[in-house]
């Protein structure tokens, strides 16, 4: 591989590579549409991949390390968090583009950034919120509003319009946010599964037999039967898709967990206490705020607040504000002094 004259030229010479190497279906960092504000081009990193880097230096993203994936705070630390599974998604993601000759480097980032605005306790605090804020509330619209807003990461188009488009019933605009739509749900449907069964809530022989039978009983060989359906399907086509027959299984075993895991299982016996957290938070900061902040941005406010919350910070903050704390004085050592005096 011919090495890059200077610096200067280390940036052109990757957008040439691209060019050269991606399918024509893939979206070139040259003609990306570019930011809403206009800056200078790094010298050696094409557009995606200062994306991708802003994302992974942003506070949000650390964040996402103590935010729930399915089960709260839980005290193993081989179940999945929301970090967990941004990278599981980044990896799937990724493994698709390059088998289809797209481009990593969008696929990472939208992949990396597309959880940014989920909310403490998963899904349960995505549903609170929905139901406080006025014109509900969504992770993926959040995620834009924290690179956008709250981070002001200056992104690319194509790397927000990724991040919006994540979600199922949004229509990404370039192949690769197609390609994270799809890892998204194979990534969450695997290692929910995983995650379950070592909770005890399932076992391998609860699985629809199937869906069993198509994909494999076994994790690894069930992940990589998705993948390679998206791939073979994919292959040569505009649009990125599972083969119809994969998509019908794997739409199963999803409505499978959702009935069995995601809704009314022991996963979810604390979703009642977490939810009480979220909305008693919510009240509480909107009417702290009135006496000093605009009245038609408090629930803005507050919504930023709290969606950016840890899982522990936010049942921190509840303690601080609703559980009664003992008056302190310091511990008092007068019976151990009047012990040593008393001793001949």
């Amino acid at each position: 591989m011919p090495q890059f004259k200077d610096v200067n030229s280390i940036r052109e010479g990757l957008e040439e590579r691209e060019c050269e190497i991606l399918s024509d279906i893939a979206t070139k960092a040259r003609n990306s549409q570019g930011r809403k504000r206009p800056e200078k081009e790094s010298e050696i990193r094409t557009c995606f991949q200062r994306d991708r880097d802003r994302i992974l230096h942003s506070k949000a993203f650390r964040r996402l390390k103590h935010k729930t994936q399915v089960f709260l705070s839980p005290f193993d630390d081989h179940f999945r968090t929301r970090l967990t599974h941004t990278l599981e998604v980044s990896q799937i993601a990724r493994t698709i583009s390059r088998s289809l000759c797209l481009n990593e480097d969008l696929t990472e980032a939208i992949s990396l950034g597309h959880d940014l605005g989920h909310t403490p306790f998963g899904h349960c605090g995505e549903s609170v919120l929905n139901k406080l804020v006025k014109g509900g509330f969504h992770h993926n619209i959040q995620s834009v509003r924290v690179v956008e807003v709250l981070e002001n990461l200056n992104l690319c188009k194509e790397t927000i319009d990724g991040i919006l488009t994540h979600t199922w019933g949004y229509t990404p605009k370039t192949p690769e946010a197609q390609a994270v739509q799809l890892a998204d749900k194979i990534a969450y449907i695997n290692h929910d599964i995983e995650d379950s069964i070592r909770a005890g809530i399932i076992s391998e022989d609860d699985l629809p037999k199937d869906c069993i039978e198509y994909f494999s009983s076994n994790q690894s060989k069930r992940l990589n039967k998705m993948i390679m359906e998206i791939v073979s399907n994919s292959l040569g086509k505009d649009k990125i898709s599972m083969s119809e027959e994969g998509w019908h299984y794997t739409t199963k075993l999803r409505e499978w967990m959702f009935a069995n895991v995601y809704v009314d299982s022991p996963a979810k016996l604390e979703e009642k206490k977490a939810s009480r957290v979220i909305k008693e938070l919510f009240y509480h900061y909107c009417e702290i705020l009135k006496p000093i902040c605009d009245e038609n941005k408090i629930e803005r406010v507050v919504t930023d607040y709290i969606s950016g919350m840890t899982d522990r910070y936010a049942v921190e903050k509840y303690k601080e504000n609703f559980i009664p704390i003992g008056l302190h004085c310091g511990a008092r050592e007068d019976y151990l002094f009047k012990l040593a005096s008393a001793i001949e």
